[in-house]
């Protein structure tokens, strides 16, 4: 989720990840699912070929395609391991395509159910805004175990609970609105005690005392502002009221129903690739930099920094003993209560289906 340190802000607003994920929300998923994307759900698949075996008995699935949801940055460091190791290779995959995303991308949606791609790596909101509107889609994983929004402060003066904003003026981009609603609803503040600033990209103001709190990734401006040396404290939204997953697979039902055995594999190889990625958060880090993201502007060092900050929301007490991607019955719930707070109405059963994960994990237990 990184974009450019550059303290013009023009250069934030450009790649802005958050305003990215915010537009596809606001939308209600109708960009999505026109009459002309429905029709599309009975055409053939280009995704991925049938799977057929191979000379030593194991499947072969032809070539993957992966739509990511934003720019090759160290956001996806697990699929690149999982590529370059040749881990996707092992599981039968003949080639892999990666689909970045970013501002211009169509939605990640729209690459699955137009069949573009196999799988694309989304949102609960913005995929459950387009169920909402028929998207014949299923969450099948979840590798953020808490969504990165988080609102950062000076160190010298840390808000490290919803209440300290009371009293407080804090900076809230126009795409972040939804989200900033939401979360007011969901933890019970009294908004006309907070101070909401209308801002743009750049944290600088937050430095220079301009407000006292910013509406942040907590993988991105936190960073940028440390490598310029300044001190910053953050709070995460999902650990004070706001428990989504992020960074979920979205694929389509009838893959769900007909193609099992290569989502299987597809999970067996981003495990993989991301349990090497948090073993060692430099090794994504140079992938991004060097390799997928070449060219965008990126720096080993920096990505090194957002890859120690997304094992942290992947890793935690669930995942340790159920495996990565994995989702409990009691995280769900209350992602369906959090996306009701942003006006969403949906059901679990409809958005998620971690059945596959759970065979996947059963079948051989050493990935956990």
């Amino acid at each position: 989720m990184t974009r450019s340190t550059n303290s013009d802000g023009r250069a934030f607003a450009a790649t802005d990840r958050r305003l990215f994920l915010r537009r596809g929300l606001q939308l209600g998923g109708a960009a999505l699912l026109g009459g002309p994307l429905l029709a599309a759900c009975g055409g053939s698949d280009s995704s991925s070929s049938a799977s057929s075996p191979t000379s030593s008995g194991s499947k072969s699935f032809g070539e993957l395609t992966l739509r990511l949801s934003w720019i090759k940055n160290v956001e996806f460091a697990g699929s690149y391991i999982a590529d370059s190791k040749g881990y996707y290779t092992d599981e039968g995959f003949s080639k892999v395509t990666l689909i970045g995303g970013g501002p211009s991308a169509t939605p990640m949606e729209t690459d699955v159910v137009t069949k573009k791609a196999l799988v694309a790596i989304s949102a609960p909101d913005i995929t459950g805004a387009a169920v909402a509107k028929g998207a014949p889609l299923k969450i099948i994983g979840a590798q953020y175990q808490k969504n990165p929004f988080c609102i950062m402060s000076m160190a010298k003066a840390p808000i490290t609970k919803p209440e300290d904003m009371y009293g407080k003026k804090i900076g809230v981009q126009a795409g972040n609105e939804s989200v900033w609603a939401a979360y007011i609803k969901a933890t019970g503040l009294d908004a006309s005690k907070i101070t909401k600033v209308p801002v743009q990209f750049d944290p600088l103001p937050l430095t220079q005392g301009t407000v006292d709190g910013w509406f942040s990734f907590v993988t991105n401006e936190p960073n940028a502002l440390r490598l310029k040396g300044f001190k910053v404290a953050t709070m995460l939204l999902a650990d004070t009221g706001y428990p989504l997953v992020s960074e979920t697979y979205c694929v389509r039902q009838d893959t769900i129903d007909k193609q099992r055995d290569l989502l299987k594999a597809f999970l067996r190889a981003e495990i993989k690739g991301w349990k090497a990625n948090i073993a060692d958060p430099a090794l994504g880090a140079k992938l991004a930099a060097e390799t997928y993201g070449k060219g965008l502007g990126l720096t080993t060092k920096e990505q090194t920094l957002e890859s120690k900050d997304e094992s942290e929301l992947m890793v935690s007490a669930d995942t340790k003993k159920n495996g990565l991607f994995t989702v409990t019955q009691a995280l769900i719930d209350e992602n369906i209560k959090t996306l009701e707070y942003g006006g969403l109405d949906i059901t679990a059963a409809k958005l998620f289906d971690l059945s596959i994960l759970e065979e996947v994990y059963k079948e051989d237990p050493s990935l956990i």
